[in-house]
């Protein structure tokens, strides 16, 4: 895997426990030690890439991880810091969102109107997801001297030949996933509006010889949130540069969730080829009869996914359960030479 493919973005998501961080964080190692300058980016507002490396990576900026044989940096995004970037992106002409603009056009009673559009509450109040869709646009697109406070158009973005993703856990990467479309929709559909709004009102300056034509920035500023939606989209869905990786456990539950996703991810056409199955006991050689039963339960968890009609299709990596906890490039390497081989 790590040698054979020119894919460059890894996402790695499934239920809550499963152990994605330290996949994922794992996964960063291999291809830093095989040669690709690789970023790697924690988009779980519950932040546990920090104690996967043993740093502090909660600057909101990224770190570089020492001990490894290419470049690897790892960023926790900040949400606060996200929000409130949006929350300035959503000002335009110094109000407070869509109601403002509308205001300002003098159809604040047409802006009531437009409640099933649900775009001020979008503007003002960012809904679950778009933290993780502005930070994965801002990695992909616009990474400026290894520093995510300030995203400019820069080369230095290719940088980075790997960048892996270790997302929220599966109804918030749901909605992640489902969330570019959402806003490329209802922006558009505001941006008609505004456009057949502005028309109306030039002609009736023009008619007064009131004002000159300035520039919209605030269509400008709504086509480049677009834009970057959009950016997301396309890498969510292009197959010959990214790739969604499922981790799971042996448990019925689990299973049972990570199918739902799977189902997901195709629906929304997100390339998706592997499963990872975590912490899986070995063959027990002692009296412990606890171990028999786990070992018994996670046969049976096992079982379903080979006959999961939506799993089956994967390619399945199990990974064992080991007596050490994964901490640091040493304990990551030594979990990405079992995994990811």
């Amino acid at each position: 895997m790590v040698s054979g493919t020119q894919r460059k973005y890894f996402m790695l998501g499934g239920k809550g426990g499963v152990g994605k961080t330290s996949c994922a964080a794992s996964l960063a190692v291999k291809f830093a030690n095989n040669g690709h300058p690789t970023l790697v980016v924690s988009t779980d507002l519950a932040h546990s890439l920090s104690d996967s490396f043993d740093q502090d990576l909660t600057g909101g900026a990224l770190v570089p991880v020492q001990g490894v044989d290419s470049p690897l940096y790892a960023l926790e995004i900040n949400p606060e810091k996200t929000r409130e970037e949006f929350r300035a992106t959503s000002q335009l002409h110094g109000g407070s969102g869509v109601k403002d603009l509308m205001g300002s056009l003098g159809l604040g009673m047409l802006a009531d109107q437009l409640g099933e559009l649900k775009l001020g509450e979008l503007l003002d109040t960012p809904p679950p997801g778009l933290d993780e869709a502005i930070a994965i646009s801002k990695a992909c697109i616009m990474i400026d001297r290894f520093s995510v406070m300030q995203f400019l158009e820069s080369k230095d973005y290719n940088t980075f030949s790997r960048i892996v993703f270790d997302t929220a856990p599966t109804g918030h990467t749901l909605r992640l996933l489902s969330l570019p479309d959402f806003l490329d929709a209802s922006i558009g559909k505001m941006m008609k509006l505004k456009k057949k709004i502005a028309s109306a009102t030039s002609a009736l300056k023009s008619m007064f010889n009131k004002e000159e034509p300035q520039r919209d920035d605030a269509s400008d500023k709504l086509e480049k949130l677009r834009e970057r939606m959009a950016n997301v989209r396309d890498l969510f869905r292009d197959s010959e540069t990214t790739e969604f990786i499922i981790v799971t456990i042996p448990t019925v539950m689990a299973v049972n969730e990570s199918s739902r996703l799977c189902a997901s991810l195709k629906k929304e056409t997100i390339p998706v080829r592997r499963l990872i199955v975590n912490q899986v006991l070995p063959p027990s050689t002692s009296e412990c009869k606890f171990c028999v039963m786990r070992r018994k339960d996670q046969m049976r968890a096992l079982d379903m996914i080979t006959k999961d009609p939506k799993l089956a299709s994967l390619k399945i990596i199990q990974a064992p359960l080991v007596d050490v906890e994964i901490r640091g490039v040493a304990g990551l390497k030594f979990m990405g030479d079992m995994v990811w081989k």
